[in-house]
């Protein structure tokens, strides 16, 4: 999957405008007395506040000659998901190539589905902020190409990423039990910050999984056939016949249903 970077750019600094125009609240006009006991609420401004030029975060430049600063990618991820299962991990790496820190940085994930059946009410994925510990969530909006785009980024400032370190972000993705049968691809595309603005500074491979019903055995099987080579046609064969076996015997049995003895 090759990524639009017009369009990515373009639905991460949508979602990440509205933060750069929050500021503290301060306590000016208040009676005298203590005012601290409460943590200070956000007061967001009508508004995007665009900092002046001088104040915008530095745009990370690549050190080794490569398109993006930041080598970007997805792995541990599992080859199928089930819907109404729980969420499942695998770990996003973002190593900074530049000579200066990267920060601001918030990764986009974008999921394309074969069938375009799926939903953005369907998804559930979360991330963890190394640097805090937290969990965070992520949501995700739908554009006119079918494409389902999530930024990280529910108000926390972004990654910071030091000169030639590698940052490791623990996501965890699951479908609703309304999700259908489908191929997935997933790309994570990276934009750093710079005031209301983004400029895209990293991208990831092809993360490529399917949605498959609960207890699909045929399924499975294949799955493990091709885990241990496709050349073994006896062990294919014998493990058909299992399956038809097992589904015979069900058959008969059912179709006996309870007997009644006369007398």
């Amino acid at each position: 999957m090759r990524l639009r970077t017009a369009l990515v750019t373009a639905v991460a600094a949508a979602f990440l405008a509205p933060l750069a125009g929050v500021a503290a609240a301060d306590d000016g006009g208040l009676p005298p007395g203590r005012h601290d006991l409460a943590p200070r609420k956000p007061v967001v401004a009508a508004a995007p506040v665009d900092p002046p030029l001088s104040l915008k975060l530095p745009l990370c430049a690549a050190g080794t000659g490569a398109a993006f600063p930041l080598d970007t990618k997805i792995h541990g991820g599992p080859a199928e998901y089930e819907p109404g299962a729980g969420r499942q991990a695998w770990s996003l790496d973002l190593t900074n190539t530049a000579h200066e820190t990267c920060d601001a940085v918030h990764p986009v994930l974008v999921l394309v589905d074969r069938d375009r059946t799926l939903k953005n009410t369907q998804l559930k994925m979360e991330f963890d902020d190394p640097a805090t510990g937290r969990t965070h969530p992520v949501a995700f909006i739908r554009t006119d190409e079918d494409e389902h785009i999530g930024v990280f980024d529910d108000g926390f400032p972004g990654f910071v990423i030091a000169p030639g370190k590698t940052l490791t972000v623990p996501v965890r993705l699951g479908f609703t039990a309304d999700a259908v049968p489908d191929t997935i691809t997933a790309n994570a595309a990276v934009v750093q910050r710079r005031g209301s603005d983004g400029q895209w500074v990293g991208e990831s491979g092809d993360y490529r999984f399917e949605i498959v019903p609960e207890g699909d055995l045929l399924h499975r099987i294949d799955d493990e056939l091709a885990a241990t080579g496709r050349g073994s046609a006896l062990t294919r064969l014998a493990l058909t016949a299992v399956v038809l076996l097992i589904a015979g015997a069900a058959l008969v049995v059912a179709s006996r249903g309870p007997r009644v003895r006369g007398r």
